[in-house]
Formats: C-alpha cells, sequence, structure tokens
C-alpha cells in the first residue's frame, strides 16, 4: 500500500512515521525533500512517503501522487495562525484527478497541546463537510505520546483493504 502523508510544515509528519516505527523521536528536522519508510502493519505492508510541508516544496508534492492508496494529511491542531493555510492547501490537493481514489486520513495532531483545537472545531475550520465522494476520517493524535496513531493507521488499511483487496 502507497500511503502520501502531507501537510504544513511543522504538522509532525516525520514525528508519526517515527514513533510507528519505535525510533527516537528527541531530535527531529525539517524534512527537506521526502522520506520513504516501508513497514508492516496488520499483514500488510506500507510504504509511506512523508513529503516535506515547507512552502516551497508544496508545488513539488504533485511529483508523488502517482499509485497512491491512501493520503494522510497532518495538522498542527495548535496552529490556529496557520489554519486558513492548511485548508487551502487540504482542499487544492484533494482537487487533484491522480488522488481521487486514495482514502483520506486527517491526523489532527498535537492534542497533547492544551491550546489544540478539538476534532469538531477543526473539522469545522477545515471545511471537511464539503468533502464528499472520498472515504475520510479525522483521528485525533498526538506523534509525541503515540495517542490516535494505530486507530488512524487501522482506518486506512481497512479502508484501503477492502477496495482493493478483495478477493483476499
Amino acid at each position: 500500500m502507497r500511503v502520501l502523508m502531507v501537510g504544513l510544515d511543522n504538522a509532525g509528519k516525520t514525528t508519526i512515521v517515527k514513533r510507528l516505527n519505535g525510533e527516537d523521536i528527541t531530535t527531529i528536522s525539517p524534512t527537506l525533500g521526502f522520506n520513504i519508510k516501508t513497514m508492516s502493519f496488520k499483514g500488510y505492508k506500507l510504504n509511506i512517503w512523508d513529503i516535506g510541508g515547507q512552502k516551497t516544496l508544496r508545488p513539488y508534492w504533485r511529483n508523488y501522487y502517482e499509485k497512491t492508496d491512501a493520503l494522510i494529511w497532518v495538522v498542527d491542531s495548535a496552529d490556529l495562525a496557520r489554519l486558513e493555510d492548511c485548508r487551502a492547501e487540504l482542499h487544492n490537493l484533494l482537487r487533484e484527478e491522480r488522488l481521487f481514489g486514495a482514502t483520506l486520513l486527517i491526523f489532527a495532531n498535537k492534542q497533547d497541546i492544551a491550546s489544540a483545537l478539538p476534532v469538531a472545531e477543526l473539522e469545522k475550520a477545515l471545511n471537511i463537510g464539503s468533502i464528499t465522494k472520498r472515504h475520510c476520517r479525522v483521528v485525533a493524535c498526538s506523534a509525541v505520546d503515540g495517542s490516535g496513531l494505530l486507530e488512524g493507521f487501522d482506518f486506512v488499511v481497512h479502508d484501503i483493504s477492502s477496495r482493493i483487496y478483495l478477493f483476499s
């Protein structure tokens, strides 16, 4: 399963991948370009493409869309100043034809921070209600303590396998 993990810079994408793999998360640098992690989850092999989210890198996201089974959009739930930018980038991404069939998981990250928006408010701010014709779920999580990550990946793997691996 090819999983594309994107979002604005400093949302926690790399921390999520490292946390899932049991790697050290104490020192993480901004992703310049991309990282690929291959891991097994519930009997499936996931190739996770962790793509840098800096404004200068966003035009290059389109180079990674081909054959994507799932799109994981990571949001810094405590970064209220950039929610509008986050919403605009997410909805631009969802207009990409090569991503039409992809499962969408939105990780509402940094829920361990007191100022983080709860999921219901984040869904409103990101206009999630307008997303139709796509399997979508928003999951509250914390890359730091790991909460919500397994729930999110359970959704992704179950949704993809029910669409793609119907005869297995």
